[in-house]
């Protein structure tokens, strides 16, 4: 797609936190003065087309978005709309993809979450099942339980919808429905989340 690499700096999806766990210190570039750790945005870039690629491995009806965060759902629900990936979002009710006992028990073959700790039921319950787990994760998250991450600023509005709206795009690409030089019709602001509720007050 288009200036992939500027549409996720414009969105300040390179912004972590002032804390860096061991296992996502790889992933900084430098920490600012105000102690504000700042992302390879180019190895993020990197995460995301290595992710379309696996995607693209299982049918898409096998793939399953989750997101327990507000402001990770609408860009999560984009993303299943336009890739045809199955979704689940909102609190995940335990047994989901464990308790074939339940009516509304699914079997993807490939989990997408947006937050290791937010996500923590479906990526555990992935797990128990064999199912590898791609996950969004700040410079704070713990990303023990995750087989490919990509490193991002996972809790702004601005920066979820551009980490799902490149990551759509590629998806599309590399199944052959966008060439590299197009991008989806859907504007970047369609994938905007709602404000959490306690930061509207």
């Amino acid at each position: 797609m288009k200036n992939a690499r500027q549409i996720l700096v414009k969105n300040g999806v390179h912004i972590g936190t002032q804390r860096k766990v061991e296992s996502m210190k790889k992933f900084v570039f430098k920490v600012r003065e105000d102690g504000l750790a700042v992302l390879n945005v180019q190895e993020t870039l990197e995460r995301i087309k290595t992710v379309a690629k696996f995607i693209n491995q299982y049918p898409i009806e096998d793939v399953m978005v989750v997101a327990s965060k507000e402001q990770g759902q609408k860009p999560a629900e984009m993303f299943s709309k336009i890739t045809g990936a199955t979704r689940f979002l909102g609190r995940f009710m335990p047994g989901t993809m464990t308790n074939p006992n339940l009516e509304y028990f699914i079997e993807p073959k490939l989990l997408i979450a947006c937050d290791p700790y937010g996500d923590r039921q479906p990526i555990s319950e992935a797990i128990s099942s064999g199912i590898p787990v791609i996950c969004l994760a700040s410079t704070n998250n713990t990303i023990e339980n995750v087989d490919l991450v990509i490193p991002c600023n996972n809790k702004g509005r601005r920066s979820l919808a551009a980490v799902y709206y490149v990551l759509t795009n590629q998806t599309l690409f590399e199944r052959g429905d966008l060439k590299a030089d197009e991008d989806l019709e859907a504007p970047l602001e369609d994938f905007i989340g709602e404000m959490p509720k306690e930061q509207q007050e």
